[in-house]
This record gives C-alpha cells, structure tokens and sequence, in this order.
C-alpha cells in the first residue's frame, strides 16, 4: 500500500501482489463514524480490468486441476487464517462500514461459517448416476467450473459479502475476480492477504478497485468472464442482466427487498417488539433483509406502537462498547435517506420518533441517523413501497391475516417476511402463500445461515439462489456423461 500526503492508496490484488492501477484517478473513502478521510482508491481502468482478467484466466488453468477435496482443503486454510486473524478483520470491518466492534466481530465468525461449510463441499462435490433405456447405456452426470468469475459486492457486510460468494465459487473451481466496494476497499485486500498465506496459489483469487460504471462495467461486458454474481440494488442488477444477457453471460442476482414483518393480535408483543427493532434497525438498517414494513393487527396496533417506539428511542447510537447503531456507510446515502423521509412527510407520513441525524459533537460529523419510525402513511406510498436501506420503519395498520397477505405481496419485491402469532395453523396459511423467498415465524426478517438457500421473488432476484448446496447451481456446470457397455467385447 502506498501513501500519498500521509492518506493511503489502495489498488488492485492481482497474481499475488497489491498493485497500483494504471488510471490515475481517485474515489475517496471517508470514515462513516467521523468524516475523516480514511483512504484513497485508484480507480481501475479497463486495461487493468483486463490485466486482471487474463491472470485470472491462468490461475483457472491451474485450479480446476485440482481434485475438489484438495481445493477444499486449502479453503480450510483460508478459514484457518481468517480464525487467527479474527480481530484484525473485524477491525478492518469496523473503521471501514462504522459498525460497533460487537457487530463486526459477528460478522467474522458468520464469514467463517461460511468458508467451513464450503470446504467441506469438496468432499461431496456429487454428481448423479442416472437410467437410460437404451441396454447397455450408462450415464452420470458432473459439476464442473465455469471458468472465470466476477463476483460484485456490497459494502453493507463486507466480509460476509466476500465469504458468501467467494468460497462456493472457488470449491467448484472457478477462478475469482472480486470487485470490491469503494466503500469497503481495504478488508477485499486483506482478505486476499489471507488467501496467499493459506496456500491459495497466485492468480486465482484477485481484486479489482473503482466504481461500478467503471471497473464494474468492464467486467460484466468482457466476454472472458463465464458468470457474473451481484449483490446490489435493484436497478443496477437490471442494469448488470442486460448487459450480460447480449453475451448470454451467466448471472446471479441478490437485490432489494421492501420486507413485511407481520405481528398478529396473539402475539408475543414483548417479542415481536425485540424481532421488529432488530429487523428494521441492526446494521442501520442497511440490510437487503431489513423489515422496514411493520404490518399490525388493528386491535393490537396501539399497544405495539407505544412499546416499539420506546425501544427504538432507547437504541445508542455510536460505534462504542454498548452502542447498537452505527453510521450509514456513506454522505450520500445518509442525505439520500434524509430526504426520503421529508417526502414520507409530504405523503402525509407523521413521524414518531427519529427523522432527523444527531447533533451531539460526538455524532454530528458521522453519516448517522436516528432510529426513525413512520405512521399515516398510504400503502402506495414512496416510502412503503420503495427500499431505503436505512434506519426507517414505516407502521401500517392491517384488518386481518388476509388483509396482511394483500399488503405484503402488493410490493415489487419478494425477499423476506416474518409473522409474529401463536397459532401455527395462521404462521403456516401465510408462510405459504407470502410472496418471499425467506419466511421467518416469531423471529426477524433476516437470519440467513451458511447450510440455507438465500434469495426472492420478483425483483428481488433472477431466481438464483446462495448459499447453501444450492449456490453449487450458480458456480457449477452439469455435464451429462454417457457410455455404451457392448457385450462382445466383454470376452469369455
């Protein structure tokens, strides 16, 4: 890394080594918690994204040569070195995204869970034996890699974003360019760091720094790159599809969500009040999985109003032992947030606690914004429909189940839902009918596991699906395999 006026300047990892690129111009990266400038990065030109791409096509060479079980077991040196280097990668997680330290201390283990279960897909990589009714036929299939992977990650939860993609994508045997986020450029760099000492060989796993419209784009038009994964909003997957949709690229999307957290008249509301604050407020809210649509049963909605309300006006706000919401990650998304809820305000929204950033010398220089809760407004409304992936949760009245179903799946969106009830006769008629990919019962409207396919309906996805054995799908090839067995070249 290099420095330039005692501010760092962060380049690609290509073929083993921290490299400058070519283009000389430079995204700066603030501290979320402060303002301060925290690094420069160097926008990567499209020589250096083919540059990139070219070792990465070497390094595929070299990698899907390997058995799976021995790509397996470098995986788990990966995760070996991410186990001892636990508190300097959620370090990096902290300074960079302005989590409390708890929250990406968290964050680590959850991206170690997911480097442990795939490593273990080496030794059950399986293919299928199959029938035929040709006498003598005899057909398997195979998984095999793509080839080159460019995988585009949010900065929302960096190194979970990473693991997520990066350790299916290399146990199929695909070589790996990661386009980090320019705003979480340095924890891309450290994890490759900690791929090289684990043993991965130079050239396989590789980052490219800059914007989407730059680096980005360069890498979803070159046709050398077999599959795109992205995890982003919406529009821009749109954007990503059709571009790689001209070259029938693959692709794998993981978008917005506008998730309804349902919380009927026989609920826990101590509960449902503790699941809907973290649904809407952990990680500021900036969770495609947040519920930020608080669907209420009308008899109950009073009661859950006054308690969910005073628990959001108790949440501390800082990156300090004991805080619980940290910074949104950057100016613009806090302005852009701002002033979504003034427009909420013009459709009529009232505003019950929150709608404004803090003031206090400590915060008044951070991208924060107080934990912000909406009522009043209609369902058609800019804010109830559209993701803010903030601090901001809008309260709605519902009659009934039925009434609850009709909202929920009145949105573009189909990530995740949750419902809060006692009866498991209403949590099942509605987990089965909600339009959602995910559907949590008396819990949030997040808790993805490693073991467990992740993805939406609608526009919340392309219908792919990751992790879990179902992200084999995305990173993997089936070939069908046939051979003829002739009896008389059997012998005696």
């Amino acid at each position: 890394m290099i420095h330039r006026n005692n501010v760092p300047i962060i380049g690609n990892w290509v073929n083993g080594i921290e490299k400058c690129n070519s283009n000389d111009n430079l995204i700066q990266k603030f501290d979320p918690n402060n303002g301060e400038l925290l690094c420069c990065i160097k926008d990567a030109s499209q020589m250096d994204v083919e540059y990139a791409i070219e070792i990465a096509q070497k390094g595929f060479e070299l990698w899907s040569s390997f058995t799976p079980v021995k790509r397996g077991q470098i995986l788990g040196n990966i995760v070996l070195e991410m186990k001892k280097h636990l508190n300097e990668i959620a370090e990096c997680v902290a300074v960079e995204t302005g989590k409390p330290i708890q929250d990406a201390i968290g964050e680590v283990n959850g991206a170690i869970l997911q480097g442990e279960f795939f490593s273990g897909e080496g030794m059950r990589l399986y293919g299928k034996s199959l029938t035929s009714g040709m006498p003598g036929k005899y057909t398997h299939s195979i998984r095999q890699p793509h080839g080159v992977t460019g995988l585009i990650v949010p900065a929302n939860t960096p190194i979970a974003n990473i693991a997520w993609k990066t350790f299916p994508s290399l146990i199929c045997g695909n070589s790996v360019i990661l386009k980090a986020s320019e705003d979480s450029p340095k924890i891309a760099i450290l994890f490759a760091q900690l791929t090289q000492k684990a043993g991965l060989p130079d050239g396989i796993f590789n980052v490219i720094q800059g914007s989407g419209k730059g680096a980005g784009t360069y890498l979803v038009k070159d046709k050398r790159v077999a599959l795109i994964s992205f995890t982003g909003s919406t529009n821009v997957g749109r954007i990503i599809a059709e571009e790689a949709g001209k070259r029938l690229a693959r692709v794998s999307l993981e978008l917005g969500g506008k998730n309804p957290f349902i919380v009927s008249d026989d609920a826990d509301l101590e509960q449902a009040v503790h699941w809907a604050t973290l649904s809407a407020f952990s990680n500021a809210g900036q969770r495609c999985a947040a519920g930020s649509r608080i669907l209420v049963f009308k008899n109950i909605y009073e009661s859950f109003k006054e308690q969910f309300v005073h628990k959001a006006k108790q949440l501390k706000l800082g990156i300090d032992e004991g805080c619980e919401i940290g910074p949104v990650i950057n100016k613009r998304q806090q302005q852009n947030i701002l002033a979504a809820i003034e427009l909420a305000k013009q459709e009529g929204g009232k505003i019950l606690c929150g709608g404004v950033a803090p003031t206090t010398d400590k915060l008044k220089n951070g991208y924060y914004i107080e934990p912000t809760i909406i009522e009043d407004l209609g369902r058609s409304a800019t804010l109830s429909t559209n993701e803010i992936f903030g601090p901001v949760a809008t309260l709605h009245i519902v009659e009934n189940l039925e009434d609850a179903l009709d909202f929920s799946n009145s949105s573009e969106y189909g990530l995740t839902a949750a419902i809060h009830t006692q009866n498991v006769d209403r949590a099942m008629w509605f987990a089965q009918r909600v339009k959602a990919g995910v559907v949590n019962i008396n819990i949030g409207t997040f808790g993805s596991e490693p073991h467990m396919p992740f993805g939406g309906f609608g526009s919340s996805s392309n219908g792919t699906r990751e992790p879990g054995v179902e992200a084999l799908e995305v990173y993997s090839e089936l070939k069908c395999i046939s051979f003829l067995v002739r009896e008389k070249n059997i012998g005696s």
